[in-house]
């Protein structure tokens, strides 16, 4: 599972109100089954997440709190993409 012509899989984090943030997944290369992939990043990390279908970026997975390190580590972990293809944003 390679992800198409060296892309980048984007992790962000949102701030919500007070406290809570979400972690947004982007860039995913669109042969792989987002739907599997959200169901076990939400099993494994013990959170909440959705899955929403954006025009210009394809299929976005957000998950409830800061899940960037783990999320980050899991793909390279899994070979879903390689280090150099996921770009960590904010701190």
């Amino acid at each position: 599972m390679e992800e198409k012509d060296g892309s980048k899989v984007h992790l962000r984090m949102q701030q919500r109100n007070g406290r809570k943030c979400i972690t947004i997944i982007q860039g995913l290369a669109s042969d792989l089954d987002s739907e599997k992939i959200a169901k076990y990043l939400k099993k494994t990390f013990k959170c909440n997440g959705s899955i929403t279908d954006d025009v210009e970026y394809g299929n976005i997975i957000q998950l409830s709190g800061d899940q960037r390190a783990n999320v980050r580590r899991f793909f390279i972990d899994q070979e879903i993409c390689h280090e150099d293809q996921i770009v960590v944003h904010g701190g």
